[in-house]
């Protein structure tokens, strides 16, 4: 299993037309209903985001990143300082159209199905009937929701819900996407998936902004990183800078005789002491893990959610890639996957007729009138003996 590889790992001074997001003593305090401070939430906050890099938001809950998001995209309004975004105000409706936003909880139409969600989100970017379809077509496919695509979204497990919300967020192909807890309630597969799409998106230009809690993931894709405590930023930089260990050297050579390794390590320990160990190279959890599911993969069909999918062409667009290491990740992931899997026709065995039950069935029911009820005549009246007695009244009458 290749291991990842960051597009900017050599970055350079960025010019102006490079800084996507520029902050100046960002600073936001909430306040109570008598207009009293109650949190200072991000505290004199400075840093640049440049164009084409992975940048991390990093710190334990409620140090500031989620409010720093939310300034970032105009939802909330500095206290102190100033924030642009391309340049231009948060709040500036083209800005807005240019980014991308998943948001740490998923909060989508549950009674849509994943096609519908996503024609739904295009026709806020004013795309067209045909170009809507076409982008939900290819999201649906990147990230894996092929066989879900007449589900509702209400039925999806969060895994799911995260892989339609990351497509929504890339429905208008934005140049800036933040992504809030990416990974979160994603399987492994679903995780290093998500985790070669933000370097796809980096090497082809676009900005995007992690925040997470899994720092493995970070480490994995991220240029430069800020670490928040207590609203302000206690430590920024690229990853070799902040995770190199200037005092130690680490030496890799293959499988030797065990006469040459005591001669090595008796010449090192002359000079290193009781600091110098060897030990046996391992692969992380990971890549075996993804080395065990590629394997069966070939072997076997799942109803889950399946990868090795694609990037969505209008995202990846037609740049030609120039060799390296960064462009053969690129190159293996815009291509289809080594072993496909085959469609299989599956043939249900016609039922057997019961040729007499059928019969049963077709004959007419044949059913008793219902009774009509019986209505009982009144008596004859004497109309004679009526008439008599009503002139004897009336005649009584007369004076």
């Amino acid at each position: 299993m290749a291991t990842l590889t960051s597009p900017q790992s050599a970055l350079r001074t960025a010019s102006e037309e490079d800084i996507v997001i520029r902050a100046v003593g960002l600073t936001k305090v909430f306040k109570d209903f008598w207009g009293r401070p109650k949190a200072r939430a991000v505290d004199n906050v400075d840093f640049e985001v440049r164009r084409g890099e992975v940048f991390g938001l990093l710190g334990p809950n409620g140090s500031g990143k989620s409010t720093t998001i939310k300034m970032i995209l105009g939802l909330l309004y500095p206290t102190k300082g100033a924030i642009s975004v391309f340049g231009q105000s948060p709040r500036d409706v083209k800005t807005k159209a240019r980014i991308g936003y998943l948001p740490e909880e998923s909060y989508l139409y549950r009674f849509l199905n994943p096609g519908e969600t996503l024609d739904f989100f295009g026709n806020l970017f004013e795309l067209d009937s045909r170009e809507r379809q076409s982008r939900a077509e290819q999201l649906i496919e990147m990230v894996g929701l092929n066989q879900a695509r007449t589900r509702t979204v209400g039925e999806f497990s969060k895994g799911m819900q995260r892989r339609i919300g990351l497509a929504q967020a890339l429905i208008n192909n934005p140049d800036l996407v933040i992504l809030d807890e990416p990974t979160a309630g994603l399987d492994p597969i679903g995780c290093h998936e998500i985790k070669q799409l933000i370097l796809a998106l980096a090497k082809r230009g676009k900005t995007v902004i992690l925040s997470s809690h899994l720092l493995a993931d970070v480490e994995d894709v991220c240029d430069r990183v800020v670490i928040y405590y207590g609203g302000r930023i206690q430590a920024q930089g690229t990853l070799k800078e902040l995770l190199a260990e200037p005092d130690e050297v680490q030496i890799t050579a293959p499988l030797l005789e065990r006469e040459t390794l005591q001669r090595a390590l008796e010449i090192l320990r002359e000079k290193g002491g009781d600091r110098v160990r060897l030990d046996t190279p391992t692969q992380n959890l990971e890549s075996y893990f993804l080395g065990v599911v590629e394997r069966a993969r070939a072997q076997a069909e799942t109803s889950g959610a399946t990868s090795g999918n694609q990037v969505a062409q209008f995202i990846a667009g037609d740049a030609n890639t120039s060799a390296g290491q960064s462009d053969r990740v690129l190159d293996r992931l815009t291509r289809p996957a080594t072993v496909p899997l085959l469609p299989v026709e599956v043939t249900e065995p016609k039922p057997a007729v019961d040729e007499a039950l059928l019969k049963t069935l077709a004959k007419p029911v044949e059913s008793e009138p219902t009774p009509l009820p019986v209505v009982e005549k009144p008596a004859a009246v004497d109309l004679t003996k009526a008439n008599e007695k009503l002139s004897g009244l009336l005649g009584q009458k007369k004076p």
